[in-house]
């Protein structure tokens, strides 16, 4: 019994220790909608250190002040105030946790992947992400400080 509440006890541990903690965040113009949280797993201190060859797990709770048949992500890597398109594996958001069509007033969870390739260079960055909506306006948006290491 002693050896089952000992495992019981690591697997609360480690559990709590993966659970993903909310970011600060900078909201960067959402109009329609507004977020509730973001969290990139793993990242357990900021700014994020994002290793080189890694993928990590974007999860963005917000909720919809209008109704769109879709959604598009856009990703990008902002050095000195200019913004440096970054290709992510999905940008259709429905297609990416949320069910569409979008309606008013309710509440989603967006999830996707940012992978690190091995060939971006080693620098400090803002990570900006927007999620348009069927009229190319924001759903949202929001930045987050980065560090690309090896």
């Amino acid at each position: 019994m002693l050896a089952f509440a000992q495992a019981l006890a690591l697997l609360v541990v480690l559990t709590a220790g993966a659970r993903a903690e909310p970011l600060r965040f900078l909201d960067c113009g959402s109009k329609d909608g507004n977020i509730q949280e973001v969290n990139v797993t793993p990242c357990p201190t900021q700014p994020c250190q994002l290793h080189k060859g890694g993928s990590y797990s974007i999860n963005v709770t917000f909720s919809s002040k209008i109704e769109s048949k879709g959604s598009k992500a856009k990703v990008y890597g902002e050095m000195l105030h200019v913004d440096i398109p970054f290709p992510i594996p999905e940008p259709d958001g429905c297609k990416s946790g949320i069910q569409c069509p979008i309606e008013t007033g309710h509440s989603y969870s967006y999830l996707n992947k940012l992978p690190i390739k091995s060939e971006y260079p080693s620098i400090k960055l803002i990570v900006k992400w927007v999620l348009l909506d069927d009229q190319e306006d924001m759903l949202f948006c929001w930045k987050i400080p980065v560090q690309i290491t090896s």
